[in-house]
């Protein structure tokens, strides 16, 4: 259920390597409480877009908000902009198509880390929240498991509650299933449908695995060649979509 309370506006973003334009003049807002998946073809610019959001990419023009927080792409670092980074960052968790734990440290140690070092959570408190977060991802046992003792679905799984640990307003997933056997990726698919159903996440999320977007989200992006150029309710876009490219994208992975 959103609330037609945008949390994420995306406004005029473009982003070049060089004379290579892989974002052109993008808009997007997303609700409170909204589930979209972005998609498209490889190199179309999807990724780059999550990582513009939270400026680990730096835009080239254009400006992010996020709850609040606005920042406009390029021009110099300055403290003040690197504070603000910081704060959106904190608001914007992340999650990639390589789970990115740390190997040194526990599944606990991985969830508990951000809130202790970024927050200043006591250690008590930020292990009290990665427990309950192993709970939400369905591993309240593998706590003092390390990554290489977990399947890549369980790592998956303890890199989504690391990023929800940060009590962020909007998740960011990256192809969260890409690096996955087809027997794990129902796992993952299966926490996230309950971020969204149970507990009314803000999600964008870049995928290919229609299923779920057909299930969770509210809306699908798709973007060709740096451009959004087509969105709407996953019954729509997935029965009849508008444009050739869509049509054409659809017809090879469905």
């Amino acid at each position: 259920m959103t609330s037609a309370i945008p949390i994420l506006r995306v406004a005029g973003l473009s982003k070049s390597y060089g004379h290579h334009e892989v974002l052109r003049d993008v808009d997007l807002e997303v609700e409170t409480g909204e589930v979209v998946v972005v998609f498209g073809r490889s190199g179309s610019g999807k990724s780059t877009l999550l990582r513009c959001i939270n400026f680990l990419e730096e835009p080239t023009t254009g400006t992010i908000e996020v709850d609040g927080i606005s920042l406009s792409g390029g021009g110099h670092r300055t403290k003040s902009k690197r504070d603000r980074i910081r704060r959106l960052r904190v608001s914007t968790g992340m999650v990639f198509q390589s789970f990115n734990l740390f190997p040194h440290m526990t599944a606990l140690e991985n969830i508990a880390e951000a809130p202790r070092v970024v927050l200043k959570r006591s250690q008590a408190e930020a292990e009290a929240t990665a427990r309950e977060l192993l709970e939400v991802v369905g591993l309240p046992d593998k706590a003092a498991q390390y990554p290489i003792q977990l399947s890549g679905g369980q790592q998956q799984r303890i890199a989504i509650a690391r990023a929800l640990a940060m009590n962020p307003k909007v998740m960011l997933f990256d192809e969260p299933t890409s690096a996955l056997d087809p027997e794990l990726t129902g796992e993952v698919l299966a926490v996230m449908r309950r971020l969204s159903t149970e507990m009314g996440i803000t999600m964008i999320v870049v995928t290919h695995e229609m299923g779920f977007a057909r299930e969770v989200a509210a809306r699908m992006v798709f973007v060709h060649e740096g451009l959004i150029i087509e969105q709407g309710p996953p019954a729509e876009i997935l029965a009849n979509p508008r444009r050739p490219e869509t049509r054409a994208f659809l017809d090879a992975v469905l």
